[in-house]
């Protein structure tokens, strides 16, 4: 892989240092839903993922709706810990904002900078940010937690396979 070709532009000023740690598919009845990958800076650890800034890149192969996926977002978040009706709400809505329908060839990348701050991007342009410790925990857990619905894809991100 080239690093510098596929850098992420808007990774430029915000986490200069990156280099993807792993890489990975998510497949859905045999289909390629989407490519991940996660940018990290050296000395990240992946039991204490929260704690340290990165990159979650998805760059999709299939149409979607963005209202299906932060849903399911909302869904999965829940197999990594519980929250609120009332944070479902908010968070649900904070998602809505993020994730516009996608297309193949689509990138959404969402940016936690290790201490608050939650960023979201579609092809480059931002579409959301919070400040929000906990759903930065729990939206990226999907991925990153060890209670992720997709164990093979949390290993190959994390580089431990």
């Amino acid at each position: 892989m080239n690093i510098t070709a596929d850098f992420p532009p808007e990774l430029k000023t915000a986490l200069p240092a990156a280099r993807v740690l792993g890489t990975g598919v998510l497949r859905f009845f045999g289909l390629r839903v989407y490519e991940a990958r996660l940018w990290t800076l050296p000395g990240f650890l992946p039991e204490r993922y929260e704690s340290h800034p990165f990159a979650l890149e998805l760059t999709y192969e299939r149409k979607l709706q963005g209202k299906d996926i932060a849903e399911r977002s909302i869904a999965e978040m829940r197999r990594i810990g519980s929250f609120t009706e009332a944070q479902a709400g908010q968070w649900l809505a904070l998602m809505l904002e993020a994730f516009p329908d996608v297309t193949s060839r689509d990138r959404l990348l969402g940016f936690w900078d290790g201490q608050g701050e939650v960023r979201f991007t579609h092809n480059g342009k931002l579409t959301a940010r919070v400040r929000d410790a906990e759903f930065a925990r729990l939206f990226f857990g999907i991925w990153l937690a060890p209670q992720s619905a997709a164990p093979a894809l949390r290993t190959a991100l994390l580089g431990l396979g």
